[in-house]
């Protein structure tokens, strides 16, 4: 009776205490919640080896009654409350961690302790046996993390709109399976007895359900799954993006060109007016240069759209390559191009405008020669207006062409 009411108090607090952290992860992330889930799978092996309770059908490990049997449903829980984008950063963290504890514990033993500074020295016969079931213990966690997800998506879809029974029956199968793989690793590295494999198992069986009803609590009463959840199915389990991920990648695609990969105009037209007035506010300043590759109809005349199309791709890639982080490049029109730059000092513009001339240059090869005329104005030495800036740095391009070319103006 004493055994059992340890346990259940210890799975209540473990409950209680995760799925605090897990509500307030909007608070203060969810690292916190993923650290503490983390922290204590040393212990959950350690106890798992060494300490047992004697119940009348078996021997119980509250390492791996409790805690190990908690994690899972913390995992699943996490999932079913987020997404697999979310829930994948515990999963591999876990692993990594583990295994990098491992190999580090590792290293110890080609290393003597220092004796005599304490009555307490290293047991290393046992950091072996831990270490042993560290390896193994992280490899079942990995895949039972991966299959009780799976599992619970499968049986979801058997029973839509239902979370007890899929989430108690994933429990119970993929527990199951735990049980008799980390016994057999129990019982070769530490002699384990018999009895702890079915005791094991029944403790496990309890944990399942006590679990699943205090999850079926929190999701009725404390934090409801989002509506319209969606499994991942096996092939796109951990290939789902999340909504923010899919905004950010939507985002993403309504202001690139989807065939150089450099900002559009639309961005330009929204982007070049704001960091105009961060310059102004800053007191900084804000460079404009506009590249027109020269004479780029023959390109599309001589070698066909598929050779212009490679070459405009080979320019920016160069203009990429050419400028500084903080730069940015827009595809202007068909073969124009813009480059903002921040904080650059006017004595430093010809230099920089030659250098993205010299870029385009290089872009070509002998079998394409490409040249451009380029246009640099500049903030606030040329223009107070992004309008003004802008017709500055075009009228600076048309004189680039006039002169004949493969040239930059300004600055």
């Amino acid at each position: 009776m004493a055994g059992s009411l340890l346990l259940l108090t210890q799975a209540f607090l473990y409950f209680g205490v995760m799925t605090a952290l897990l509500r307030f992860r909007r608070g203060f992330g969810i690292g916190v919640f993923v650290c503490a889930l983390g922290v204590m799978h040393f212990l959950e092996t350690y106890l798992a080896a060494v300490f047992f309770i004697e119940l009348p059908f078996g021997l119980i490990s509250p390492g791996s009654t409790v805690m190990f049997s908690g994690k899972l449903a913390m995992i699943l829980l996490l999932y079913i409350i987020e997404d697999s984008e979310t829930v994948r950063q515990p999963i591999y963290g876990l692993l990594i961690g583990n295994a990098l504890m491992v190999g580090l514990v590792l290293l110890l033993r080609f290393y003597e302790p220092a004796s005599g500074l304490s009555h307490l020295g290293p047991d290393l016969v046992l950091i072996d046996h831990v270490g042993v079931l560290m390896v193994w213990g992280t490899t079942l966690l990995f895949l039972d993390s991966l299959a009780i997800v799976l599992v619970y998506e499968a049986l979801s879809r058997r029973w839509p709109g239902h979370t007890f029974l899929p989430m108690l029956l994933s429990l119970t199968a993929v527990l199951t399976f735990d049980q008799i793989a980390f016994f057999t690793g129990l019982h070769i590295v530490a002699g384990t007895p018999a009895a702890a494999l079915f005791g094991g198992w029944v403790a496990k069986m309890g944990a399942s359900l006590c679990f699943t009803l205090m999850a079926a609590f929190y999701l009725r009463w404390v934090e409801r799954p989002p509506a319209g959840h969606e499994g991942s199915g096996t092939a796109q389990l951990f290939g789902k993006l999340t909504y923010r991920h899919r905004y950010e990648a939507l985002l993403s695609a309504s202001r690139t060109d989807p065939l150089t990969g450099a900002f559009n105009r639309r961005h330009f037209e929204t982007a070049a007016p704001a960091r105009l007035a961060r310059a102004i506010a800053e007191g900084g300043s804000l460079s404009l240069a506009l590249v027109d590759i020269d004479h780029f109809k023959q390109v599309n005349d001589t070698q066909g759209h598929q050779a212009g199309d490679l070459a405009l791709k080979r320019v920016v890639n160069a203009l990429l390559a050419s400028i500084r982080p903080s730069d940015e490049v827009f595809r202007y029109g068909g073969d124009e191009f813009v480059i903002l730059s921040g904080g650059l000092a006017e004595e430093d513009l010809p230099r920089y405008a030659e250098r993205l001339r010299r870029a385009v240059a290089g872009s070509g090869g002998a079998s394409q020669p490409l040249t451009a005329s380029i246009g640099i104005a500049s903030f606030p030495a040329d223009a107070a207006t992004f309008d003004a800036l802008l017709r500055k740095a075009d009228m600076r391009l048309y004189e680039a062409k006039d002169l004949g070319r493969d040239r930059a103006v300004g600055g």
